[in-house]
């Protein structure tokens, strides 16, 4: 029963930090928690310290476990690095994925394409988190694996932006996304790991401009910005 619980914990603490439910860099009440899920103070510190392990906390003496945090030196590392995981990977997945590993990630698009075509943009964002790491597996590269595990963390928290269309140049970038997605799986069959590396930069590029607005404000309305400046000059 206790570890029914423990798994409860942990699969919906991981759902509520990708979802943005808890916001990143928050501090965990560890009590409140406990009382949540019905566990006793150390199975819920071995949740932390699994998630602490897989990038989704950070734990440190004598504080509370924090949400890993999407500061500005780590969004410039997930920029600069995530290009690079993702083309390895799908290189890699392509040369080694075993054949059984190709239906069940076809099942996982469905899903994902069913969730955009809903603009259900969590479910979406989760369902590309699992698409992604389905890839990762197909890799067999346990050391790239585990960055692409950081890396998912900070990828699906930020692409809750890029699920929520607000033009519809944004609702056929998604559209686009589906179809890239289903481009990578054919070429992951077919063992062209050319094509599967090329797609997958593709998508990135496709993806990445409408996630950095994620960390971007809006620029100041007109008459704000007019007033600003007014104000300076006196």
């Amino acid at each position: 029963m206790v570890l029914d619980k423990k798994t409860r914990a942990l699969d919906d603490l991981r759902m509520q930090i990708l979802s943005l439910w808890v916001t990143p860099g928050a501090d965990l009440d560890e009590a409140a928690l406990c009382a949540q899920y019905g566990v006793s103070r150390t199975p819920m510190r071995e949740v932390f310290q699994r998630l602490a392990g897989e990038g989704y906390l950070e734990l440190g003496q004598n504080r509370a476990p924090k949400v890993a945090s999407m500061d500005l030196p780590t969004l410039r590392m997930f920029f600069q690095t995530a290009p690079l995981v993702y083309a390895n990977i799908a290189r890699l997945a392509a040369e080694n994925r075993r054949a059984d590993q190709i239906a069940p990630l076809r099942a996982v698009q469905d899903q994902f394409r069913r969730a955009t075509e809903a603009r259900d943009a969590g479910a979406a964002a989760l369902l590309n988190h699992s698409f992604h790491a389905q890839i990762g597996a197909m890799s067999h590269n346990p050391y790239l694996r585990m960055s692409l595990g950081r890396m998912l963390i900070d990828h699906t928290r930020l692409s809750q932006t890029f699920y929520r269309p607000s033009s519809p140049e944004d609702t056929s970038r998604i559209a686009i996304a589906a179809d890239q997605h289903d481009a990578m799986i054919d070429a992951i069959e077919a063992r062209d790991a050319e094509a599967a590396t090329a797609l997958t930069l593709a998508h990135w590029d496709l993806s990445r401009d409408r996630i950095e607005r994620f960390v971007t404000p809006d620029p100041l309305p007109l008459d704000v910005a007019t007033l600003k400046e007014t104000a300076d000059a006196l």
